[in-house]
């Protein structure tokens, strides 16, 4: 099969890279606007199968145009074209595997021009959302009765410094909407919204990490999906003690607000002189970051209360030179995109990742992970 890689960036070289060791993909095509990231994509993956094409991915039309001649592709791409990559692919016949997770019920009314074009979209397939939501779905699947399923990840640094004690692995546009936009959750079977920085609560991981905080964030599609399964259902995003108490008071005092302010005859939105301010903040002293995963599902199995929990605790990758991160994004991304080669997912239309990889798919994709360095613990405690 032939395919296509949407952005360049170290999360779309990973995919180009991995992808291409397999032999049943003919070729992969990494396509990106910027040259200097193209070829420093094929320079990285070493691969004679890979070939680089710089081409404008910024509309539907450019995105329709570099997938026309594709099987599947990867798009990893910023959230504002996510919609038209769905698109492009679905008027080019394309498989597609998209790394975002926003706009899902947007996504949804795609779903039967999908089908009749006989592809197969997966939106949000990283690691959270993607492996966040499969875990919580086959957690669901093996209980009788399923009361509660929470979703915990982060992306925190190795060696936090002060005063955020946080670093940037992507943009940081979409990491400032964890502090002003509302979560979306599940509980009996209806969808609600919670307040930013709600559910506050410390916890802990394994060495090198320890105390840690995490407080709720959206579920994605996961909400939609799984909401007339289980109880009550929640994501909750980590960071190190102290972060959010300080972030929250810069969303309290208006610093992320979006409305533009004049300032000296010049208009200019808090967050965006909020992004200047602090993306120096946010650096950190190291390339080197940490994602913590946890995943825990209570209920009822065999007359019992039951709990059980799934976790990573994933560093910096120096064999492939690249942070936690952008592997554990990229890489069940990457296996899906070639599941769909070799015909081992066979479902069309827009169908989320945790309706996928669950049951008889669950074990062989947890063990494909593992072979590529993602380790993911499991837990069954029996409840007295």
């Amino acid at each position: 099969m032939r395919a296509v890689v949407l952005g360049t960036g170290m999360i779309g070289t990973t995919v180009v890279t991995e992808l291409a060791k397999f032999p049943n993909i003919e070729s992969v095509t990494a396509v990106d606007g910027v040259k200097a990231s193209v070829e420093k994509c094929i320079e990285i993956a070493a691969n004679p199968k890979v070939i680089g094409q710089v081409a404008s991915l910024q509309t539907e039309e450019d995105i329709t145009r570099v997938l026309k001649d594709a099987d599947v592709a990867v798009a990893c791409l910023p959230h504002s074209l996510s919609l038209p990559a769905i698109s492009a692919a679905i008027s080019t016949k394309c498989h597609l595997i998209d790394l975002v997770g926003s706009k899902f019920e947007e996504k949804m009314e795609l779903d039967q021009a999908a089908k009749d074009a006989g592809v197969l979209i997966m939106p949000g397939c990283g690691v959270a959302p993607g492996i966040t939501n499969f875990l919580a779905a086959q957690g669901i699947e093996l209980l009788d009765e399923a009361d509660e399923a929470v979703m915990i990840c982060g992306g925190i640094p190795r060696f936090p410094v002060p005063p955020l004690w946080y670093q940037v692995v992507f943009r940081l546009e979409s990491v400032l909407g964890l502090y002003t936009r509302p979560a979306l959750a599940a509980e009996n079977g209806e969808l609600i919204k919670l307040p930013p920085l709600s559910g506050l609560e410390k916890l802990s991981f394994p060495e090198p990490v320890g105390i840690c905080e995490a407080v709720i964030t959206d579920a994605h599609s996961t909400a939609h999906t799984l909401k007339d399964k289980v109880k009550k259902l929640y994501e909750k995003t980590v960071r190190y003690e102290g972060h959010w108490d300080k972030m929250g008071t810069l969303a309290e005092l208006g610093f992320l607000d979006d409305q533009p302010l004049k300032i000296d005859g010049h208009y200019i939105t808090p967050r965006a002189f909020a992004e200047k301010v602090l993306s120096p903040k946010l650096q950190g002293s190291s390339k080197e970051d940490i994602t913590v995963v946890r995943v825990e599902v209570s209920g009822i199995k065999n007359g019992n209360p039951t709990k059980y929990t799934w976790e990573m605790v994933d560093l910096y990758d120096h064999n492939r030179n690249i942070t936690s991160m952008a592997k554990t994004t990229a890489l069940p991304a990457m296996l899906l995109a070639n599941w769909i080669a070799r015909k081992k997912i066979n479902a069309v239309g827009i169908v989320p990742i945790e309706n996928v990889i669950i049951n008889e798919h669950f074990d062989p994709f947890i063990e494909e992970l593992r072979t590529l360095g993602i380790e993911i613990a499991f837990k069954e405690e029996v409840l007295v």
